[in-house]
């Protein structure tokens, strides 16, 4: 849990940065800085969904991920959350809600939240999640500094998340081989595509209601072993 614990504390550093800064950083500077970033989130969006080559699989793991999502409401139950927190913190200002939703969703979707967690709960190696709490830190000086406190709080996203999957790595370790991790980025780089496009407000997509997808290449892995094992 070492990796988890170091990128959580990274996120929360990070964001109290950023919500010092935050006043001394005029409004057309932190636009302008947010839109370089979403185009950035775009392109590392656009680098993991190109490491797949199951085109189709991609697409019905999309759709799968994307029904179960709906049925579960994540995106509305995040946003719930980030508005209770909103409500409660009411005098730390606007816009909690959209930065913990953000947030959340772009430090938890990707290859390195998964990859890492599961290197430091299967060999205690924590160096990619080490890796990533230098990118997050600073990503969420950002953040905070253009949303708020709201960032600070996807930490607790961040910590139940990478801490579930590396406490349940070695029951998941015989079925991560390369391709079934190659399936599952190339999911999760269109939905951190998808986070781009939303920070720009091109379309605004229920990229937390897609969630479920980046697990459907794994299922589908597991389910086509059990078939062969019979």
């Amino acid at each position: 849990m070492l990796g988890t614990i170091v990128n959580t504390l990274a996120i929360i550093v990070g964001s109290l940065l950023g919500i010092v800064f935050r006043g001394g950083i005029p409004n057309k500077y932190q636009v302008t800085i947010m839109q370089a970033i979403s185009l950035a989130v775009i392109l590392i969006g656009l680098k993991m969904a190109f490491k797949t080559d199951a085109i189709l699989l991609v697409i019905f793991s999309l759709v799968i991920g994307s029904i179960f999502g709906e049925f579960l409401k994540i995106e509305d139950r995040l946003e719930n959350l980030g508005k209770r927190l909103e409500n409660k913190f009411a005098k730390a200002g606007n816009g909690i809600a959209k930065g913990f939703v953000v947030a959340s969703l772009v430090y938890c979707v990707g290859s390195m939240a998964i990859v890492g967690s599961m290197e430091s709960g299967l060999t205690g190696n924590h160096q990619t999640l080490f890796a990533k709490s230098a990118l997050d830190g600073l990503s969420s000086i950002i953040f905070a500094s253009t949303f708020g406190i709201g960032v600070l709080f996807s930490s607790i996203s961040v910590f139940v998340y990478q801490g579930f999957i590396t406490l349940t790595a070695s029951l998941m370790k015989p079925f991560l081989i390369p391709p079934v991790i190659n399936q599952m980025s190339g999911v999760g780089g269109l939905l951190i595509m998808a986070i781009g496009f939303n920070l720009l407000e091109i379309k605004i997509i229920k990229v937390g209601n897609m969630l479920p997808a980046i697990f459907i290449p794994l299922i589908y892995y597991m389910m086509k072993q059990l078939v062969n094992f019979f």
